[in-house]
């Protein structure tokens, strides 16, 4: 991870990577065929873009931070392939894509609470891991209702 020499920074590096998570999703809503996880992955894209827009109005001092909640883990995108972008994806490479990049996330914003001494700061990156291991769920679910076979 860069190495920051502010909170200035820590937020200016979220609010890109939130930037990239919406253009990731909006381009998995262009790519996916099927219809119900397009209008998620859509959905998704707006998530993203309400982090970015919350990571920019902590760094303006205009945010209060909520309290956070447990998110369960299903753990199931530790034991799944690697799946790149393509035309004409198939519906469980965009799952797989999905859970990785949440998982990615979530590890980004446990790693970003560390990196800064501001408590406020602090707090959102722990808020906004939470929200990302909730979206990693909700596609550990989809990913177990269609692709693992029942005991």
């Amino acid at each position: 991870m860069d190495t920051f020499k502010n909170t200035d920074e820590i937020l200016d590096f979220a609010i890109k990577r939130e930037e990239e998570a919406r253009q990731f999703y909006t381009e998995l809503a262009e790519k996916v065929e099927h219809p119900e996880m397009k209008k998620v992955f859509e959905d998704f894209a707006k998530e993203e873009q309400g982090h970015k827009k919350k990571l920019e109005l902590v760094k303006k001092g205009e945010y209060r931070i909520p309290e956070i909640k447990d998110i369960m883990d299903m753990k199931i995108a530790d034991y799944v392939v690697d799946a790149e972008v393509q035309p004409n994806l198939e519906y469980q490479d965009a799952l797989i894509l999905a859970m990785k990049k949440e998982k990615a996330s979530f590890k980004l914003y446990n790693d970003l609470s560390k990196a800064t001494d501001n408590l406020e700061v602090s707090t959102l990156f722990l808020l906004l891991a939470k929200e990302e291991a909730r979206h990693k769920l909700r596609f550990e679910i989809e990913y177990d209702e269609y692709y693992l076979p029942e005991n």
